[in-house]
């Protein structure tokens, strides 16, 4: 099958290229920037382009957008350039080549300020059902983006899946507060129980998509690592969160004391991927209860695909407060 793989330079997509070559399958790849995993080098935004690279493809995953990290770096339109005009282009032009299926990369920033719950009430249980707020230009675009995808689906019968995922990155966190609080690996194992999934569980999600799409038509999914909470233990989990993930790994106490670790003493949401997992058959398998037993025998926490593909950064200068800009809405 010929598929086309957008930001097949960055961290999503070169993992994607990979895991799409070892199946067999005739890959095509766009980005900005030259790489190994790119066979056309130039702008989604560039319709001779992108409708150049979609000859013969079946099926489009399309990872290429702006980040978080460049909100302090780009401005607002060079977001609506890449996350909505590049998105329309790739729409247009799958559409236009009978692409049988789009499977398109969105986050659960989307979400934006419906994440956050009031002081003193428990923390949100975040499903697809939820409207998104978007708080920056970020999440604004992507949404916009999903909506787009949704447009051609029910004006143009294009198959397309939206897939919110959940932090992957590899880079510390781009919160200095957090980056200040934790060891870099326990913030992100702790990040397993409520907003984070490791990159090999990404990869499988835009598979199993992609696979499903033509059945589901149109859907949008939250993308995450399995979370072992409950909705009725929201109130507490805001509370006294390593009491009540205590009670379902308890092995984590002993381990994070040998390691000098902490866990979170509060969360305020809790990202739920029941629906993906029942609708795309996808079957996570980094979850906090697996990366524990990780830590017991002395393993690395990360799958061998994020271990391969490593850090790709956001930007390649340096910046006073770390790895990224002070943010701005």
């Amino acid at each position: 099958m010929r598929v086309l793989v957008t930001g097949s330079s960055g961290h999503l997509g070169e993992a994607l290229v990979r895991s799409l070559q070892q199946s067999n399958h005739e890959v095509v790849g766009v980005d900005l920037a030259e790489s190994p995993f790119t066979t056309c080098v130039g702008s989604i935004t560039d319709r001779v382009l992108v409708r150049r690279c979609m000859q013969g493809v079946q099926a489009v995953f399309h990872t290429a957008t702006l980040h978080k990290p460049h909100v302090a770096t780009h401005d607002r339109q060079a977001f609506v350039d890449t996350n909505i005009t590049g998105t329309l282009a790739l729409l247009e032009e799958a559409a236009e080549a009978g692409v049988e299926s789009f499977v398109f990369t969105s986050t659960t920033s989307v979400f934006g300020d419906a994440l956050i719950p009031p002081i003193g009430a428990p923390a949100a249980w975040v499903t697809e059902e939820i409207v998104p707020v978007p708080k920056n230009i970020y999440g604004l675009t992507k949404a916009a983006a999903e909506d787009l995808c949704h447009l051609f689906h029910r004006n143009h019968r294009l198959t397309c899946i939206v897939l919110r995922t959940s932090r992957f990155f590899p880079e510390p966190d781009d919160n200095k507060a957090a980056r200040e609080a934790f060891p870099d690996e326990n913030l992100k194992v702790n990040e397993y129980l409520f907003r984070r999934v490791d990159l090999e569980d990404v990869v499988s999600a835009h598979l199993a998509a992609a696979e499903q799409a033509p059945d589901i038509g149109f859907g949008r999914y939250i993308i995450s690592a399995t979370t072992p909470f409950a909705s009725r233990e929201l109130a507490e989990l805001r509370l006294d969160t390593a009491a009540v993930v205590e009670r379902y790994v308890p092995d984590f106490v002993a381990e994070y004391a040998r390691r000098g670790w902490r866990m979170h003493p509060t969360i305020d949401r809790v990202y739920v991927n029941q629906k993906a997992r029942a609708d795309l058959g996808w079957k996570p398998k980094y979850d906090f209860r697996f990366l524990v037993e990780q830590l017991k025998a002395g393993k690395d926490t990360r799958s061998p695909l994020a271990r391969l593909v490593g850090s790709k950064g956001y930007h390649a200068e340096v910046f006073a407060e770390g790895p990224y800009p002070t943010l701005r809405e």
